[in-house]
């Protein structure tokens, strides 16, 4: 059973949230009531690093400049590098897509899918998972600022237990998805 801990701030129409599950396939019932799967989601902001038009990244160039960065921040902490998946990187950009289609940044998808769902339905066979969304912000250095303000996204960053990484972009309302895992 998922236990959810939920606030909600929104600066400058700035917003990022985190969320991270715990592995599944615990050996037994005693074991599934000790540990459990949570599923935290945090939110924070900073403002956004101005852009013009002409300095926007690209889809693909933001998404490896978020990586380099996740990979930075990881070094420093002591964690080894992710790399990136393409499972995970589908399921990330079809969720940005979908949140920028429907002008509505969530880790529920339109079609009620939760990151799990997502992941899966991508092809991707997870021990665990974490996901941060965000929305606004114009480059991956300000995202990536924002995600490190915010306990729980910086949590899932330095998560050392995650291996691999997605990362989604849509240009249209600048919103960013990260897919972490540990595939089985």
């Amino acid at each position: 059973m998922s236990k959810h801990r939920s606030s909600k701030t929104h600066h400058r129409k700035i917003a990022v949230a985190a969320v991270a599950l715990a592995a599944v396939g615990v050996p037994s019932a005693a074991m599934a009531a000790q540990q459990g799967h949570v599923a935290r989601r945090a939110a924070a902001s900073s403002a956004p690093t101005a852009s013009t038009a002409s300095s926007a990244p690209t889809a693909s160039s933001a998404q490896k400049q978020v990586v380099d960065l996740v990979n930075s921040e990881r070094g420093k902490a002591g964690c080894q590098p992710l790399t990136v998946n393409e499972k995970l990187t589908k399921a990330a950009q079809d969720h940005s897509e979908d949140m920028a289609a429907h002008n509505n940044m969530s880790h529920t998808g339109s079609d009620g899918s939760s990151p799990g769902d997502r992941i899966e339905r991508a092809g991707y066979s997870w021990s665990t998972y974490g996901e941060n969304v965000a929305q606004g912000y114009r480059t991956p250095k300000s995202v990536m600022d924002g995600w490190m303000s915010s306990p729980g996204h910086k949590a899932n960053i330095l998560n050392c237990d995650f291996k691999e990484i997605g990362v989604g972009f849509a240009q249209s309302g600048n919103y960013w998805t990260q897919d972490f895992g540990a595939a089985r």
